[in-house]
């Protein structure tokens, strides 16, 4: 093992993913110098390395976002509207949705975001204030009391570098630093004892965690076969069936997550798709797998330029159920990684071979592969897609009674005198690894409070990303893409500000003056602080 030379910045961002990036643009836009070190080769995570086109409310297009995530959104579609041979009906449209899935109005390519947010950073990169170190992961924290003063992070080849800074956001998928740095933080489920929710268990579960899923991309050319080798579990995973599942996993028959009645889905590759909502306040969107989470489509194209469509496979029967990945040896961790692709290949390999046709034949040889969007060589996402992180003991922990429509009805979601942005998705808990089904219910359009940003105790580390104050529950609504965006980028902010005006987190949050004050530069640089008149779903 060898040490490079250490590092200094103002604000080390360790994680890349969606709050690490918004974190980075907040902080340069400030003027401090910033480092990002990330996992994988892209940034981005849930956008690209995991390869899953945003989930967003249905005001998206209108509020409920900060400016700079509606300049990535608008950035995707111009990436598209300059670089691809749209139709004209296509590209007059202003809300285009280049690959019309039902998931998201915007449903995209991952490397269309890797773009986007690569031409966002680019400025600073060349103005030598931000400093991109990919292929990297934490391996170690250096603490001086409340305060972290370095994290080391080790490449694939085993080099260390040490980088001191003087604020740290974790921005990983999984709180992996606040193990190291010794962070007071909340694993899997809490009990109903100490959050008081009413969906919690009576005793605390840690390796109780949202299922975590290995994404795929096919399209499908019929007439060829494009089937891959049996993989080497799929004899396991063709017998495998939960015991709260209607089915065996490798079917089209899952729970409906929101009745939790057993729902057999279409796939069809190609089928008339009809009018697409795009709303799941309307219509979940997933009755029809092949349009559910489709990210490029042929009709939106000039006639003759794409023989298919391509769609995303990030569907309940990949969702990984055996063991979690926080909180495990590593050991146990490389066994779920390793267990998570081969369902994830199981699943294509029965697609392609044994899913009925409503011609009564069985399965899809035709559908293939697509490692170049993916960007890797077996053709799954870079990175396996993370529902649940570990999470800090914050200053504020967002609880399911301050936003469960169930609870609150029509006086809406708990306001906070702190808030530094909103966000709005329903309380979606997916299958877990110990043993639950969906938890899927109506929440009121919230704020994100800047207390659940800040750990009881530790000092210059923010949370920038899932590791925010929630709960196992609330977590299902504060994980989606735009309110992590806003959490990694008031984050940024925050400790910019802190930096320019020698405060502290708490010396801001603390003082109605200063925390005014903080608030004001963000509503001038495009965070929404609160909502309009509107209900949830």
């Amino acid at each position: 093992m060898t040490t490079d030379a250490n590092l200094r910045t103002d604000i080390l961002i360790v994680g890349g993913g969606v709050g690490g990036v918004a974190a980075a643009l907040a902080a340069l836009r400030r003027g401090r110098s910033v480092i990002v070190t990330e996992e994988y080769d892209w940034l981005g995570g849930q956008l690209t390395s995991q390869a899953v086109p945003p989930d967003e409310h249905p005001w998206i297009e209108q509020f409920g976002c900060t400016r700079s995530y509606r300049a990535f959104r608008d950035g995707v579609r111009d990436h598209y509207r300059t670089w691809y041979p749209l139709t004209a009906a296509a590209r007059r449209q202003a809300d285009l949705n280049p690959g019309l899935g039902r998931v998201s109005r915007l449903c995209h390519e991952p490397r269309a975001a890797l773009a986007v947010i690569e031409g966002m950073l680019a400025p600073y990169r060349s103005a030598g204030a931000l400093r991109i170190l990919t292929g990297r992961r934490p391996v170690a924290a250096l603490t001086d009391g409340d305060r972290v003063t370095a994290v080391t992070v080790a490449g694939r080849d085993g080099t260390e570098q040490t980088i001191e800074a003087a604020y740290v956001l974790d921005a990983t998928e999984l709180g992996d630093l606040l193990p190291l740095a010794g962070v007071e933080h909340a694993l899997g489920f809490e009990a109903r004892s100490e959050t008081g929710e009413p969906s919690a268990p009576s005793e605390a579960q840690p390796l109780n965690q949202q299922a975590f899923s290995w994404v795929f991309a096919v399209e499908h050319r019929e007439g060829e076969d494009h089937t891959i080798d049996r993989p080497d579990q799929y004899g396991y995973w063709r017998d495998y069936q939960p015991d709260f599942w209607p089915d065996r996993l490798l079917s089209l028959t899952a729970p409906d997550p929101r009745t939790l009645e057993p729902l057999t889905r279409t796939f069809v590759p190609h089928a008339p798709a009809g009018p697409v909502v795009a709303d799941q306040s309307k219509d979940p969107g997933d009755r029809d797998l092949w349009l559910f989470r489709r990210i490029f489509a042929r009709e939106q194209y000039e006639p003759g330029f794409a023989a298919s469509d391509i769609t995303v496979v990030n569907w309940p029967m990949i969702d990984y159920l055996p063991g979690p990945l926080a909180g495990v040896s590593d050991d146990e961790r490389t066994k779920h990684l390793e267990g998570a692709r081969q369902l994830s290949l199981s699943m294509l390999h029965w697609l392609q071979t044994e899913a009925p046709r409503p011609d009564g034949g069985a399965g899809w040889p035709g559908l293939r592969l697509r490692p170049d969007v993916m960007g890797t060589a077996d053709g799954l996402a870079m990175a396996p897609y993370i529902r649940e992180s570990r999470r800090i003991k914050a200053q504020t922990t967002v609880v399911e009674q301050d936003l469960s429509m169930t609870v609150r009805g029509d006086a809406g979601a708990v306001p906070y005198a702190d808030s530094v942005g909103v966000g709005m998705y329903r309380i979606d808990l997916h299958p877990s690894t110990g043993g639950d089904n969906y938890i899927d219910v109506p929440s009121s359009p919230f704020q994100i409070p800047l207390g659940a940003l800040l750990p009881v105790r530790v000092r210059n580390l923010l949370a920038a990303g899932k590791n925010l104050g929630t709960t196992h529950i609330t977590n299902g609504c504060y994980r989606l893409h735009p309110v992590e965006w806003n959490v990694g980028e008031a984050a940024g902010a925050l400790a910019a500000h802190c930096l320019v005006n020698s405060l502290t987190p708490d010396q801001v949050r603390g003082d109605t003056r200063r925390l005014a004050t903080f608030q004001s530069e963000l509503v001038a640089d495009g965070f929404e602080l609160a909502w309009p008149e509107v209900k949830g779903y």
